[in-house]
């Protein structure tokens, strides 16, 4: 019951009592003597006696009655209002395994809710905060553990070159390259570093702009071929997307999508005939992107929990190093572009990512062939009358 409506009854009670008990005695509504069985003639004392047993029994039936009143009242508002008050004091000393049970439908049962909703909105917050920094300690391990293998290389071969072990023009080319490559690798793990940064803010910066979907993809290939072909790796390329089909995206977020595909793909080989297949097509509004590899594969235990921040998976992939959130980025820059990623491993067969991204059809576009179509009508009718003229 609302807390008014108590309060108005209780209000009711306290002056509609008193009048039914002493009302008729004041107001002359019920006779002295019949009312209260005093006989006529009765001496001073004994109508004293009998009107102060008129007052007892009234003020005992009203303490009773403001009993039940208090017991009332403290049931509706003061137990609850205690139980809001220790649920408030265990908050304060950080205790949010609890629960606050109140029921009701009046003001305080309703604050009871809120209070109990506002204990859950803050233990997800805690242990969403504890979640969040047990992944940056786990980032920060896995960066800087990875960070020292092209260390230790780039030491290595540098003392290499310093000691003359590198005598030859070959060697040492062959050695500056692998310093190359190794202080790429570390430069792309501070990109990741940075991208999951943009990630965990939702910051990601994006300049969109209209993408030829053909001369894209055929530009990318042609880096990644480069790139494989230094990883002695195989490269398969294909697309058969329309020339004039086109997409809005982000040209260099949705490259690094197709490049960290690629890595992971390096990474967890497993197998020394690495071949990697771009394939490019579409259906209807819908271009189908697809990278497929030959190698290990994933665990089905793992599949699940690829696109998930800073999981590696078991010990085999872990080993092969990475940050632990390529396939995270991934998910949230093509999902930032309105499309959708998968991912199959079937057990022996290597992986397939699969995208699918929204193809463009521009309103200028639209617009020329409407009055194209316009043109080729007008032509036509004009061509009939002049044929009829004739």
């Amino acid at each position: 019951m609302k807390l008014r409506y108590r309060m108005v009854i209780s209000f009711m009670i306290i002056i509609i009592v008193p009048l039914l008990l002493y009302g008729g005695l004041l107001f002359d509504i019920i006779p002295l003597g019949g009312g209260v069985n005093i006989p006529e003639g009765a001496s001073p004392a004994i109508v004293r006696e009998r009107i102060t047993d008129i007052f007892v029994s009234g003020i005992m039936i009203m303490m009773a009655l403001a009993a039940l009143l208090i017991m009332w009242t403290y049931h509706g508002i003061v137990r609850k209002v205690s139980m809001l008050v220790a649920g408030a004091e265990k908050i304060r000393e950080g205790e949010l395994d609890f629960s606050m049970e109140i029921k009701g439908n009046d003001e305080i049962s309703e604050l009871g809710y809120s209070f109990e909703q506002m204990r859950i909105r803050l233990k997800e917050d805690a242990v969403a905060r504890l979640e969040a920094e047990r992944n940056q300690r786990q980032l920060v391990s896995n960066i800087a553990h990875d960070l020292k293998t092209p260390l230790t290389a780039i030491r290595g071969y540098s003392e290499g070159i310093i000691d003359g072990v590198a005598k030859t023009p070959e060697k040492q080319l062959s050695y500056v390259t692998t310093i190359l490559n190794k202080a790429n690798e570390m430069d792309a793990l501070l990109d990741e570093l940075t991208a999951y940064s943009n990630l965990e803010t939702n910051r990601i910066p994006y300049s969109f702009s209209r993408l030829n979907v053909r001369e894209y993809f055929s530009e990318l290939a042609r880096e990644l071929k480069l790139d494989l072909d230094n990883q002695n790796a195989r490269f398969v390329y294909y697309n058969y997307v329309e020339e004039d089909a086109f997409f809005v995206a982000d040209k260099i977020r949705i490259g690094r999508v197709f490049r960290n595909c690629v890595d992971n793909s390096i990474k967890y080989a497993g197998k020394d005939d690495l071949a990697i297949a771009l394939g490019v097509w579409s259906e209807g509004g819908i271009i189908h992107i697809e990278i497929k590899d030959n190698g290990i594969g994933i665990d089905p235990k793992d599949l699940p929990h690829v696109f998930e921040r800073l999981y590696r998976g078991d010990a085999s992939r872990t080993s092969a190093g990475g940050s632990g959130i390529g396939l995270s980025i991934v998910k949230k820059i093509i999902e930032d572009h309105d499309g959708t990623v998968k991912v199959l491993s079937p057990p022996g067969e290597g992986t397939t990512v699969s995208f699918t991204m929204k193809k463009l059809v521009p309103q200028e576009e639209k617009s020329e062939q409407d009055t194209d179509r316009r043109r080729r009508r007008s032509n036509r009718r004009v061509g009939k009358g002049l044929s009829g003229a004739v």
